[in-house]
């Protein structure tokens, strides 16, 4: 059976798909595996928020959104949802050991504070959790940390993405502490996967973005989200 997830199926709404035209439509059918797209280091996060500025950050925001700017949020908030179930059913395996335990639950408390943060500022238009199959990437360490890394690389770029199209100043204030905190993450994960070699923490002076089309296609070919 094709587990693989469907625009539809990500935006029951269909909020992501007012964004932008590049959104607009189901994402095109490409064929590439989870595998081959693990192994190229292209799958999605939406970025992680500090715990402690966001509800701050988004306190100005609440009431007064742009019907763009809850479309981002709702973007954001379903590939927050993808990240923290991620975490939980790591620690839920119970696999992790060491430096990857911390991580794990350092940053799936993170994630999870995200998305309370997220939902408290969309109240009745956020977007509902979908479910999650995260099948092998979590059955093991090793599996956890690959996984987990191009989660939190990716992540910097999906939000970078949609930083200039953020019309509230207080969404994109919380915006920088999404880039921040997801950019942390990703170094420190790296830095347990590569044990002073490669990968490195910090590979890159300059970070490049990814649009909706390309976070969505990456999300489709994972097959984590399911009907």
């Amino acid at each position: 059976m094709d587990q693989r997830v469907k625009l539809g199926e990500l935006d029951r709404d269909g909020a992501i798909r007012e964004l932008g035209a590049e959104a607009a439509d189901a994402v095109r059918e490409k064929g590439a595996t989870r595998a081959a797209f693990l192994a190229r280091g292209g799958l999605l996060v939406g970025a992680g928020l500090a715990a402690g500025s966001l509800p701050i950050a988004f306190a100005g925001a609440q009431g007064g959104l742009s019907r763009s700017d809850v479309r981002i949020l709702n973007y954001a908030l379903t590939l927050e949802y993808l990240e923290a179930a991620f975490y939980a059913d790591a620690l839920r395996r119970g696999r992790l050991r060491g430096n990857a335990l911390t991580f794990a639950r350092t940053a799936g408390a993170d994630e999870q504070a995200h998305v309370d943060a997220l939902k408290r500022t969309l109240g009745g238009q956020a977007v509902r959790t979908p479910r999650f199959d995260f099948m092998d990437a979590t059955a093991t360490q090793d599996a956890f940390l690959r996984t987990a890394q191009t989660l939190e690389d990716t992540g910097v770029s999906a939000y970078q993405g949609q930083a200039p199209a953020i019309q509230s100043r207080d969404v994109l204030a919380a915006a920088g502490a999404i880039l921040a905190v997801e950019a942390r993450h990703a170094a420190w994960v790296r830095d347990i996967v590569g044990r002073g070699q490669d990968p490195v923490p910090a590979p890159d002076a300059f970070n490049e973005a990814l649009d909706m089309t390309a976070v969505l296609d990456a999300v489709r070919s994972t097959g984590f989200i399911v009907q």
